[in-house]
């Protein structure tokens, strides 16, 4: 059995599709298990052991026909049984349709992003009514028979110098047994304008962390993300420094490294919930009970049932199977939901995440 999954994007969506890339796995120990992915989150798969190929759709370094021709050669080299389209997007069916694969395998209609997707499978799976994004995606399993009651996030330990170097610029010494050299990592970055809480709030997050629990802080960035790690920083009277820069396998290595993280909802917040990181999420326009975190210990600080950029209705047919999917990217109200939460009710959500992992918390 050769199967294919098509998830392009965008990070945190990714990680929400391994506990799929894992229930293949497990049904088909002997299959071969490829996934095309683009190339700003290939990295991340990199450290997905149960996949045997990963491949780079490269439109955003190259013109999308030629990228599309590349991507189109090389699956049909592989010889697919069944390509399965976990993004719902008219590129991503295109993509799976490309791929040759004797069965295309998509969601049902309310549940894709761009409706006209449909038109490219052979076969469309309503996963049902689960709330969260992860048990959504691992209903496309059903196509082929496959039953997972449990998550999974295979990310394996990558190999890196970013907790090393974040500990020596938060002036820590190494990590040991008993607990030395922890840290915590504060988010405030997101490619949306309404998920991203105020800088001077994280700020002071950060001087709670050190003078409460004796964590400093280490601020996240991206690409032109830069000058809002250091707002935050600057505004810490010394409780947080900005992060040494990161790629994908460096952020996986940082995560797991950190006593806690506290970020909005976006790809850094998904990748440390999956390696087992404490998280603490704020949420605004985007409902947590769709793509929050799942470990019960974990903490959401959310604003979602009086956001003001929530759509005026459901998905199609007025039902609520796609209305989460369908967020108002850019809120055109004055005041931003997530403006509403204080900074005591993310302190107190870090503290009761701490003193739930940390006994001397």
């Amino acid at each position: 059995m050769r199967l294919l999954i098509v998830r392009l994007s965008a990070l945190g969506d990714v990680v929400h599709t391994l506990p799929l890339a894992a229930a293949l796995r497990r049904a088909f120990p002997d299959g071969a298990i490829d996934w095309v992915v683009d190339e700003r989150n290939a990295d991340l798969l990199t450290l997905v052991p149960v996949l045997d190929r990963v491949v780079v759709l490269r439109t955003r370094s190259r013109p999308a026909l030629p990228a599309l021709a590349e991507c189109r050669r090389t699956l049909r080299r592989r010889g697919y049984d069944v390509a399965l389209d976990a993004q719902g997007l008219g590129k991503s069916a295109l993509v799976a349709r490309l791929s040759g694969a004797a069965r295309v395998v998509g969601f049902a209609t309310p549940f894709l992003r761009e409706r006209w997707a449909r038109w490219l499978y052979t076969e469309r799976v309503d996963p049902g009514r689960p709330r969260h994004v992860v048990a959504r995606n691992l209903g496309l399993g059903a196509a082929l028979g496959v039953d997972a009651p449990a998550w999974s996030f295979p990310i394996r330990t990558a190999s890196s110098e970013a907790p090393a170097r974040t500990r020596a610029r938060l002036g820590l010494g190494a990590a040991t047994a008993l607990g030395g050299g922890r840290f915590a990592l504060l988010n405030p970055n997101a490619a949306w304008a309404s998920k991203r809480w105020p800088a001077e709030r994280f700020a002071a997050v950060a001087s709670w962390l050190r003078r409460t629990h004796r964590l400093p802080s280490a601020v996240l960035w991206g690409p032109g993300d830069e000058a809002r790690a250091a707002a935050v920083a600057d505004a810490s009277d010394g409780a947080a420094s900005v992060a040494p820069p990161t790629g994908l396998r460096d952020l996986v290595a940082l995560a797991r490294a950190a006593a806690v993280m506290v970020s909005g909802d976006t790809g850094p917040l998904h990748v440390a919930a999956a390696v087992g990181t404490p998280v603490v999420g704020l949420y605004g326009p985007s409902d947590p009970s769709r793509n929050g975190p799942w470990s019960p210990g974990d903490v959401v600080v959310s604003r979602f049932a009086a956001c003001r950029c929530r759509p005026a209705r459901g998905g199609a047919g007025g039902s609520d199977a796609g209305s989460s999917d369908r967020m108002v990217r850019v809120c055109r109200s004055t005041a931003r939901c997530l403006d509403d939460i204080p900074v005591e009710d993310v302190t107190a959500a870090v503290d009761r995440r701490l003193r739930s992992v940390l006994p001397d918390a």
